[in-house]
């Protein structure tokens, strides 16, 4: 009987499963991965060898206002060791640079200044010029074009108005987005409100391109790079991560070429065969990503992807912060079914699309065909239960609830980490 370690919040929680339940377990090859190099190293390595770019402390050159962009509090980049680094060949191209950390919060809330310490540090937060983007506010955003599905692009100010912008972000399959990283520092990192509604529309949401580690005929991807583009998006420096947070490589250069590199890499220790059973056990990955139950519904596409009809889909997973969007939670607590919210989404066009719409969509089309039971002791359970869900304590009293169901012979298969994996079937 194999004893797994399932991420939850900062720490691990173990499964036990009989091996007569077991129908497998899928991980990327990314948390075995080894490397004689320390972090630090990697990072500048790769920022000595950009692609199809001149290296950082060449284009900085006679750059007055440089904007850097930097994921927010929801997502694990290890901006402790990359930021000083970037900040340090900034400063040693272009010592007179003035430098605009802006934080790309997408359509989240801001960072706090708690959370800005934990991910940059104290020393940065201190001394370095720090801005939450907030898609909400419209004087913060200016109109730079059409994107190719017809949506307006609005774009953070600053970003647009810099004399260089560079972004810093990691790169993870993503659940419709095929990849995190690269051009989403743009869209929907620094986009106005109305931009991210109508990239995430339901029609595109609900393409079979738009799936997790798919980039080809993504109408999505298509946006982005149109997005990153127009925003002269010059520099990025990009990393692959392990189970424990940990830079395994690094890619810098231009937008498009370097984050194509990095994606190549992550798909080929991503990928993992599905292994369809009757209980499917996943997680968000651990502290940040899990959070909230908004971010949560990215590795329930992953037990999605390796279900069988009617599986029940056990999600470990802290959701210290609740449901993690307000228009989410109400759209299901609101409604008798998740077919009912799926039905209202089908019909809603791109330009009505309303916040949090996208989550809601997927989330619908997993429940529509599958039990979900959320693990946590830091979530208010009435939340999940509104939100059509079940609730569980912890991992054994979730999986004796979905014993109760499908049986003491139920087969079992485990993604300790969904949102690390593809799952292909």
């Amino acid at each position: 009987m194999p004893t797994i370690s399932i991420p939850y919040s900062r720490k691990f929680i173990t499964a036990e499963i009989p091996d007569e339940n077991l129908e497998g377990i899928l991980e990327s090859e990314a948390h075995d991965f080894k490397t004689n190099k320390d972090q630090e190293s990697i990072v500048r390595e790769a920022l000595k060898n950009p692609m199809d770019c001149p290296p950082l402390t060449e284009l900085v050159k006679g750059k007055k206002n440089i904007v850097l962009i930097t994921s927010d509090h929801t997502r694990p980049v290890p901006s402790k060791i990359t930021i000083p680094i970037l900040l340090e060949e900034i400063r040693k191209g272009n010592p007179e640079a003035q430098i605009t950390i802006l934080i790309a919060t997408g359509f989240h809330r801001p960072t706090t200044k708690e959370e800005m310490i934990d991910k940059f540090g104290e020393e940065i937060v201190k001394k370095e010029k720090i801005i939450n983007h907030d898609c909400r506010q419209k004087e913060q955003i200016v109109k730079v074009g059409i994107l190719p599905s017809g949506g307006e692009l609005w774009l953070n100010k600053l970003a647009v108005e810099a004399d260089l912008l560079i972004g810093e972000g990691f790169i993870e399959p993503h659940f419709f987005a095929g990849f995190s990283g690269g051009r989403k520092s743009i869209l929907p990192g620094i986009a106005g409100q109305n931009t991210v509604l109508a990239n995430h529309c339901s029609k595109f949401i609900a393409s079979e391109h738009s799936r997790t580690g798919v980039l080809k005929d993504n109408p999505i991807h298509k946006d982005m790079l149109f997005a990153a583009q127009a925003a002269k998006l010059s520099f990025i420096l990009n990393v692959v991560i392990d189970s424990q947070k940990k830079i395994i490589y690094a890619v810098a250069g231009d937008s498009r070429t370097a984050h194509e590199e990095g994606c190549k890499f992550v798909e080929n220790l991503a990928s993992v065969k599905a292994k369809p059973a009757d209980i499917v056990i996943t997680s968000n990955g651990g502290y940040p990503l899990d959070q909230n139950i908004y971010q949560s519904v990215k590795s329930m596409t992953a037990a999605e992807a390796s279900s069988k009809e009617d599986s029940i889909i056990i999600v470990v997973s802290a959701c210290n912060d609740g449901h993690g969007g307000e228009g989410f939670y109400q759209t299901f607590k609101n409604a008798f079914s998740a077919q009912q919210v799926m039905d209202q989404i089908m019909k809603t066009p791109m330009e009505e699309t309303i916040p949090d719409q996208w989550e809601s969509q997927i989330l619908a089309r997993i429940l529509i065909h599958h039990e979900v039971i959320f693990v946590t002791d830091q979530c208010n359970p009435q939340i999940i239960k509104d939100m059509h869900m079940n609730h569980a304590n912890t991992l054994q009293e979730a999986l004796s609830m979905a014993k109760k169901k499908k049986g003491e012979n139920a087969t079992i298969t485990v993604i300790p980490d969904g949102v690390s994996v593809i799952v292909q079937k």
